[in-house]
């Protein structure tokens, strides 16, 4: 099964998602996706620049 993340724009839930996804939805690589959730990124944008949190699996 594949990672799913949370895209924010500042406050507002964008969509929610594999990378992939995500990619097509924004129309850029997945490697660019993968870039909204580094701490380097962040540090580049301001608070209403995009973030990509990575939801976590409940554990059964």
């Amino acid at each position: 099964m594949e990672l799913e993340y949370a895209l924010y724009q500042g406050d507002d839930l964008l969509k929610i998602g594999t990378a992939d996804e995500l990619a097509e939805y924004k129309q850029v690589k997945r490697k660019t996706i993968l870039f909204y959730a580094t701490p380097a990124y962040r540090k580049r944008t301001s608070e209403k620049g995009l973030r990509m949190i990575r939801l976590e699996e409940e554990q059964a």
